[in-house]
């Protein structure tokens, strides 16, 4: 196994494990905004910034990075000001986030095949523009609520533990 490739693998599995906690956390909060939701919506995006400047470290080799590096850090910033506008507003840029963070995933895993292991995340970036493009139409519901986020974070954390477990093999 490279030294790329086992980097990946346990941030991958880092990134599975914060998901799962975060969805947790923001299931239980997120009936309202709050000090607590309002932290969780800021932090996600940032831990992904964090995430994504680690994978830079190791691989060198993916430009896109740079692009979720600030998409992902301009989608904090504005989510801790949508907040202050309420649950729709947040739908609306956490959606615009996840449409071009998960173009911007679906460009890096095609370009990483040879690595294997990436289908997941091919799948994943997919998935998110779809999800995105649903959060943004949500917003515009009466009864738009927070909940799908912690459903759309599991399911995120999933395909980065597939993609771990993969490229392990």
């Amino acid at each position: 196994m490279s030294s790329q490739t086992a980097s990946l693998r346990r941030l991958y599995f880092v990134r599975f494990g914060f998901a799962l906690v975060w969805a947790g956390l923001l299931f239980t909060s997120a009936s309202k905004l709050g000090p607590v939701s309002v932290a969780l919506l800021v932090l996600y995006p940032l831990f992904d910034v964090a995430a994504a400047v680690i994978d830079l470290r190791s691989s060198k080799d993916a430009p896109g990075l740079y692009v979720n590096i600030a998409i992902s850090a301009l989608a904090g910033i504005g989510l801790a000001f949508a907040a202050a506008s309420g649950i729709p507003a947040v739908l609306r840029v956490w959606g615009a986030w996840a449409i071009v963070s998960g173009l911007v995933q679906l460009a890096v895993g095609l370009g990483r095949r040879k690595l294997g292991g990436q289908w997941a995340m091919i799948a994943s970036g997919a998935i998110s523009t779809l999800a995105g493009t649903a959060f943004v139409l949500q917003a515009a519901q009466p009864d738009a609520s927070l909940v799908n986020l912690a459903g759309y974070a599991v399911l995120g954390g999933i395909f980065f533990l597939v993609s771990a477990i993969r490229l392990g093999r």
